[in-house]
């Protein structure tokens, strides 16, 4: 056996179901998964449901329901005590990723803190994501306090508190998940949340396929291409590299001379991965999460509707914020000076290019290049889609879209790879133990 090569998806199955180690993270990460799923659906007390529904039947209300339901698997719609699921925490997340570029004393936490700065910033990211879901949850409550059974503030109180308590253990179980499972907690907390919808949406595409209209027939047919399409280029770009040349210098060592040797810098097309579009849809759900604390607002029913998918202005906000965030993870992800500094001390050079500051310049242009490509990418891939459906009429996917076509592909892809990573460790232990 070729021990160097990527390991197939046969040898990769039978680690998956022969190595302990792998199997126990599979089994954690399915156990959790279907235990934040059983959570959705366990009802929060005191609210007639049937009162619920009929009340939201045909408002406003009712779409911006179907909208956050895409992020918490039907939770809001279900009023379950995990109807806000992982939102808090990413909405946290956002806040802390900008506050750090903005603060210098949380800037020196993450970078020059090491693992010790990191845990304070996580430690404060859990206080935002409780403050940010006290919030949520209080509007909530007020939101649904004409459907309790008891009206009043003891009806408030329990539904902030069960609220509250659901989404901290949601943002527990991520991390549980992210620590002793396989892949991000957070992200497949999401990624399941919008496979849970799909049943719902193919059955309906199915049954539109059989009512025997052909413009609707071919219209199906048309997004599904459209879908694989975007599914083959969304794997390519979170694939794509571009391999920067770089020629480590000759050095003697005692008696022995060490050559030139060529290796390359990979810099990712991608860099942010899924995180820009995941955050720009978070900061596009803040209007509808304002809205519950003001249920028939003129003004926040007007900035819903025009942020809904398929009005200009959401579509130009959208790709802004795909921009925004693409550059700002890779600016996180990526530090062009350290990148430089770290070649000069390995003695390490891209030809051509002078190390330190004109090095740490060149790598500075070639990500930002990359980023732009990368960012007018995901913005065409999250923009496609949904013309295709005002064109076609087919609106069985409507909420689903791109966002979370992006979604499901890129955590898929990210959770293979660590499976990948996982099956190679276990077959380097083996040739240990030989």
């Amino acid at each position: 056996m070729v021990r160097d090569k990527t390991p197939t998806a046969q040898e990769t199955f039978i680690q998956m179901a022969q190595a302990a180690g792998l199997r126990g993270r599979l089994l954690v990460t399915i156990g959790l998964l279907l235990l934040v799923r059983l959570g959705a659906f366990i009802p929060i007390p005191g609210i007639d449901r049937n009162a619920f529904q009929a009340g939201i039947q045909g408002s406003g209300l009712a779409n911006l329901i179907g909208f956050l339901d895409v992020f918490v698997g039907g939770g809001l719609s279900a009023l379950g005590i995990f109807a806000l699921g992982i939102l808090p925490y990413i909405n946290a997340s956002i806040i802390l990723q900008l506050l750090t570029a903005a603060i210098p004393a949380l800037e020196k936490l993450q970078k020059e803190e090491g693992e010790a700065g990191r845990r304070k910033i996580s430690q404060i990211t859990r206080y935002v994501a409780l403050g940010w879901g006290l919030v949520q949850s209080f509007g909530i409550a007020l939101l649904v306090s004409r459907f309790a059974e008891q009206p009043g503030p003891m009806f408030v109180a329990g539904t902030v508190l069960a609220l509250t308590a659901g989404s901290m253990f949601v943002m527990w179980v991520g991390e549980l998940i992210t620590e002793r499972g396989i892949g991000n907690g957070a992200s497949l907390l999401i990624f399941i949340s919008i496979v849970s919808t799909l049943p719902r949406s193919i059955g309906q595409t199915i049954d539109l396929a059989q009512s025997g209209d052909r413009s609707l027939v071919g219209g199906v047919i048309i997004l599904l291409l459209v879908f694989l399409a975007m599914i083959v280029g969304i794997v390519f770009v979170q694939e794509g590299t571009r391999r920067i040349p770089i020629i480590s210098a000759r050095r003697q060592v005692g008696r022995r001379l060490y050559l030139e040797k060529s290796s390359y810098l990979p810099l990712r097309l991608n860099q942010g991965g899924v995180m820009p579009i995941i955050f720009a849809s978070a900061v596009l759900v803040l209007p509808a999460s304002l809205a519950q604390f003001f249920p028939g607002n003129p003004i926040l029913t007007q900035v819903i509707s025009v942020l809904s998918p398929g009005h200009w202005a959401y579509v130009v906000l959208y790709l802004s914020l795909i921009l925004f965030f693409s550059y700002f993870y890779a600016s996180l992800v990526v530090n062009p000076v350290d990148m430089s500094q770290n070649l000069k001390k390995m003695g390490a050079s891209i030809p051509g290019i002078r190390p330190g500051k004109a090095t740490s310049d060149y790598i500075e242009k070639v990500l930002n290049r990359l980023t732009f490509l990368g960012a007018i990418f995901l913005g065409a891939v999250a923009i496609i889609p949904t013309a295709v459906e005002g064109a076609t009429q087919v609106r069985t996917f409507q909420g689903l879209g791109a966002t979370s076509l992006l979604i499901l592909v890129g955590v898929a892809i990210d959770t293979a790879k660590q499976i990948q990573t996982y099956v190679i460790s276990q077959r380097y232990e083996g040739m240990v133990k030989q």
